[in-house]
């Protein structure tokens, strides 16, 4: 069986995440194929076309990252309705200098927690609009909004809620297979 190296961003830079917590949880249910890689980019200014002549070794390196991956999986909360500052700074950092998109072509999926009642909805939303732009294809179905509740998450880090934890398996299963009929017809190196 082929694997996947999988790179991950997590929206939120705060120590006690609960979306890196969901994000630890959901990979003791990936399938064996998904091998999973944080990409940091908690080191990136704030993104000016000033850097674009002179790009430096932060952005160069976190592209880097991007590109080396089969795939992207972005774990994220949703900060006034929309898409949390640092991790929308980390994609404009992965897009330019013009024309050195490194999310082209590259298979994506976004999962998100919130204490809120509708999750990550609309963050969701505008990362799809963001996603599309930069030509990665997404995984568009099932959708995966988690209302983050105590408990969820049991002391050794697992799913606690039996149906919660079969849907985030099943969720990324369906990742799995995006991204093996993806990259089915759009190699990698293209």
């Amino acid at each position: 069986m082929k694997t996947y190296k999988v790179g991950y961003l997590i929206g939120s830079m705060a120590t006690e995440s609960i979306n890196r917590k969901l994000a630890n949880a959901m990979f003791k249910l990936a399938p064996e194929a998904l091998q999973f890689e944080e990409i940091s980019y908690r080191d990136l200014p704030i993104y000016s076309y000033d850097y674009d002549p002179d790009y430096p070794e932060v952005g160069r390196k976190f592209k880097k990252d991007i590109e080396s991956c089969d795939a992207i999986l972005i774990v994220t909360p949703e900060y006034n309705r929309s898409v949390p500052g640092g991790l929308k700074n980390a994609f404009d950092w992965a897009s330019r200098p013009w024309g050195t998109n490194s999310f082209a072509g590259i298979p994506s999926a976004v999962v998100g927690a919130s204490i809120g009642a509708i999750g990550t909805a609309v963050c969701q939303q505008h990362l799809r609009s963001i996603l599309g732009f930069l030509d990665s294809p997404q995984m568009n179905s099932p959708e995966a909004y988690i209302h983050f509740k105590d408990g969820m998450i049991n002391d050794a880090g697992e799913i606690a809620n039996e149906s919660t934890a079969k849907f985030l398996g099943n969720y990324l299963k369906s990742f799995h297979e995006h991204i093996e009929h993806m990259l089915s017809k759009v190699p990698a190196d293209s």
